[in-house]
């Protein structure tokens, strides 16, 4: 996988454990990442190789270990590509049997000749069963539902659930790519206790969680499997360059209802004037019904991708400004500072008050 554009943004580093992203106002716009998964990303490197992988990303050593913490998109991105070029594995060392840097590429090749979704699907999953040893996954029809199901001799459990994590979120990533749109997930089950980071996984994988379950598996409708492979191979190349951000952030189709919305209501991030999906729906020429179902269609939901915007923005104010939380509260459309409250703590696992003083007792 090629080296993504060097991230923007800078970190906010709270005292007693808890840190996170300061992000520029640009920055602040983009997707972030649970530092859970840098955390597991380099849990297999000795501490030379892990100082040299996180000054590669730009991730400051004090925020591993740090629960609440989130790094931008493009962090996550290029400490994953530091540690494929570390290990010269693009699977984290998590296999006995290395995926060896410019597997993924083969594969993502392989796939692109199936003639719909459903043979490029088991060319990928087979594909990864061959280069790997401990792990492997297969697609399992039952009438209307398709599962995607895992398999894992991986005996270390925190390795074990991250490699389960992984290949999920990769071949969910792939198969949304090959058919040009977002395919939902009706159901992702876990054979693993729920973590204290499952909020990430609704928006990995989908609304619907289960946990200590028979196995790993996640579950959509077989009807996407006759979808056409709409890509090529100059699209495989543009893929690829986006590569692993856009393979573990879904591939988005800059078209979807999803970005349009995202895209809508960016401009609303600095103004307390956020529309309603009505408003949002009459500019986009559509019926506010449709626009829920086409949202729901791609696995998320007006509230939704507001939500995320203000999270973001909300993390920025309380960091690199002087606003007084309930001019932030007023400023992400919050009529009142309690609810404000509320949703930053489901947010952070923090009150937006205790965030702000551990930010500045880091200083």
């Amino acid at each position: 996988m090629p080296d993504p554009p060097a991230p923007a943004g800078a970190f906010c580093h709270p005292a007693n454990g808890r840190a996170t992203l300061r992000a520029s106002p640009a920055a602040m716009e983009k997707d972030t990442v649970s530092m859970h998964f840098v955390d597991a990303a380099v849990a297999r490197l000795g501490p030379e190789a892990r100082a040299r992988v996180l000054a590669a990303a730009g991730v400051p050593p004090e925020l591993l270990g740090v629960a609440h913490a989130r790094v931008p998109a493009a962090v996550f991105s290029a400490l994953w590509l530091a540690v494929a070029r570390e290990l010269d594995d693009e699977f984290f060392g998590l296999d006995r049997r290395r995926l060896k840097r410019g597997s993924f590429a083969f594969l993502c090749l392989a796939a692109l000749h199936g003639p719909e979704l459903g043979a490029a699907l088991r060319r990928l999953l087979r594909g990864f069963s061959l280069l790997l040893d401990d792990v492997e996954a297969e697609l399992v029809v039952d009438g209307p539902r398709a599962s995607v199901r895992v398999t894992s001799r991986i005996a270390d459990a925190e390795a074990r659930r991250f490699a389960d994590e992984t290949l999920l979120v990769a071949v969910h990533g792939t198969m949304c790519w090959l058919a040009g749109r977002r395919i939902p997930l009706a159901l992702a089950e876990f054979a693993h206790p729920r973590p204290s980071w499952a909020a990430e996984y609704a928006v990995m994988y989908s609304r619907h969680l289960r946990f200590d379950a028979p196995r790993t598996a996640v579950h959509f409708d077989a009807a996407h499997l006759a979808a056409p492979v709409v890509q090529d191979a100059a699209a495989l190349k543009k893929f690829l360059r986006t590569a692993p951000q856009s393979i573990f952030l879904k591939y988005k189709n800059e078209e979807s209802f999803t970005v349009r919305v995202r895209r809508r209501l960016r401009g609303s991030i600095a103004t307390a004037e956020w529309p309603l999906l009505a408003d949002v729906a009459r500019e986009l020429h559509v019926a506010p019904t449709t626009l829920r179902r086409r949202l729901e269609g791609e696995g998320t939901s007006y509230q939704g991708v507001k939500d995320e915007l203000r999270r973001d923005a909300a993390i920025h104010h309380l960091c690199a400004s002087r606003l007084s939380i309930a001019e932030i509260a007023s400023r992400l459309g919050f009529q009142e500072t309690s609810a404000f409250h509320r949703a930053f703590k489901r947010w952070s696992g923090v009150r937006p008050g205790e965030y702000r003083r551990q930010a500045l007792d880091a200083r």
